[in-house]
């Protein structure tokens, strides 16, 4: 269950407040927790990944899984694992499903995984990140830049689609 206080809408303005949101995420997190993170690239989800990770004390580096799928970041103070994985390179749910990801032992982020995540778990939290857009309010070039973003959070389950 997401606290009362993660619930809604948070406005981040750097990528340490990033991180310090996640760690407050982390610290609320236990085994059989799954989170769908969306939002443009450059949008700060695995800005705000490193601060679940942090929050929940499992090893680094966190990087994004784009090109590997899924990650894990085993524990280091005796608290669940983190899978980390990528949905963008799949080309559907069931390929998602053929991961086979520990859900039931481990904490799991899965970015871009808003379609895919009905098939795989009965209940999630969902993040959507979203950060200003066009010539005017950010570079294409500097998107890891620090700029304000709107982060939401829900709790979703498979009744939501």
């Amino acid at each position: 269950m997401v606290p009362d206080d993660i619930l809604g809408e948070h406005e981040v303005a750097t990528s340490a407040d990033m991180e310090a949101l996640g760690r407050r995420i982390g610290d609320a997190l236990v085994a059989g927790d799954v989170l769908v993170l969306t939002g443009p690239l450059g949008a700060g989800k695995t800005t705000l990944t490193r601060g679940i990770a942090d929050g929940l004390g499992v090893r680094g580096p966190v990087q994004s899984p784009t090109f590997v799928l899924a990650r894990t970041h085993p524990s280091l103070t005796g608290s669940a694992p983190l899978v980390h994985a990528d949905a963008y390179r799949l080309s559907d749910a069931a390929e998602l499903e053929d991961l086979d990801l520990d859900l039931d032992g481990s904490v799991t982020i899965i970015e871009w995984g808003r379609d895919a995540v009905a098939h795989i778990a009965d209940a999630w939290w969902d993040i959507e990140i979203t950060r200003p857009v066009g010539e005017a309010d950010v570079d294409p070039e500097n998107l890891d830049l620090d700029a304000p973003r709107t982060v939401v959070v829900t709790q979703r389950d498979a009744s939501w689609l």
